[in-house]
């Protein structure tokens, strides 16, 4: 072979190497290497080489290579850094801020000084959560007191509210709200062109009872008036209070003759039940009624008028009982 000859050669080869390392294709086998086993184990070399490079560009870390020297341990080297650099950046992940590298050279400064900005970012953040979590906290027990100071007030404002429409002894409704449901019934009651009946009670003797067993013991009296009065009653029956030892009822939807049955229901059950003394013993307990219709009138809405009256008509009614020897019923004439 001559010079020219080798020179050729050798300029297929340099070409083959230049396409090696700057083609995307790999380059054919130069013809007088073909059957060359050294070449084609270079050539070997070269595009196992060539594939792991282009797998470390598109981010494969798992690509191994066998072959040696310069280049290849080099890859190998760059490999394993990142494959490390990769584990220390699952563990910063997993909440380890503490991760370090000091094998990447210039990559290795912005990396801690991601790690550093990260924690001290981390900590602000969970320093806010952990505030807005105790500010959520304090809002909540905040929400809860002040709704229980509603609640409180509520129930203040319906302890108020029941205070002022009741009698606190016996817990019927005083005179003032016995006025405004008597009068809502009366209404409905003329609606439907009904009668009402409306009733004095007053217990018998109640001075001489005060005078003998005591305030207190009077006191306990009229709360059993109270409840055997109410037990006599409907459920759509009204009573109150309507002063010291009397007390008043609205029948509503009641004549004449329902009227008094029902006010003599009222004055047996007083009568059968005899109040039982705090120290012991029982003592008979009556009471006289007075009764006075109230006859639906579709002339006037105001029944406020015809309530008075028939409170006046009831309470002659009373007097005229008293006046006939006590515990009974009378009509009004």
């Amino acid at each position: 072979m001559d010079d020219k000859e080798a020179i050729a050669i050798a300029h297929r080869v340099l070409e083959y190497v230049e396409s090696m390392r700057n083609d995307m294709e790999v380059p054919a086998i130069p013809e007088p290497f073909a059957e060359d086993a050294d070449f084609m184990n270079y050539h070997k070399k070269n595009v196992e080489l060539r594939s792991a490079l282009n797998a470390l560009a598109s981010g494969d870390l798992s690509v191994p290579i066998k072959a040696k020297g310069f280049i290849a341990d080099s890859y190998k080297s760059l490999q394993a850094n990142l494959r490390h650099m990769m584990w220390k950046v699952n563990q910063v992940e997993a909440g380890d801020y503490a991760q370090r590298i000091d094998f990447l050279g210039d990559l290795s400064i912005p990396f801690n000084n991601m790690v550093v900005k990260l924690k001290t970012t981390v900590e602000a953040l969970r320093q806010k959560e952990e505030s807005l979590t105790e500010l959520a906290v304090s809002l909540q027990n905040e929400a809860r007191k002040r709704s229980e100071v509603l609640q409180e007030l509520k129930r203040s404002e319906e302890r108020f509210k029941y205070l002022a429409q009741h009698d606190p002894l016996t817990n019927l409704l005083n005179r003032r709200s016995f006025f405004s449901l008597a009068e809502m019934a009366l209404e409905s009651a003329a609606s439907l062109n009904k009668p009402c009946c409306v009733c004095l009670l007053d217990v018998d003797d109640f001075k001489i009872f005060n005078d003998t067993f005591g305030h207190l013991e009077g006191d306990r009296a009229l709360q059993h008036v109270t409840k055997q009065s109410l037990s006599a009653l409907r459920q759509s029956d009204i009573m109150g209070r309507y002063g010291g030892e009397e007390f008043i009822f609205l029948l509503a939807g009641m004549g004449e003759e329902h009227g008094y049955a029902a006010a003599d229901r009222i004055r047996f059950t007083i009568e059968k039940h005899a109040f039982s003394l705090e120290k012991g013993g029982s003592v008979p307990i009556t009471a006289s009624i007075g009764v006075a219709v109230i006859l639906p009138d579709k002339k006037t809405d105001d029944v406020a008028p015809k309530l008075r009256l028939g409170i006046a008509e009831a309470d002659a009614a009373l007097y005229e009982a008293k006046a006939q020897g006590k515990n009974r019923v009378c009509m009004a004439r």
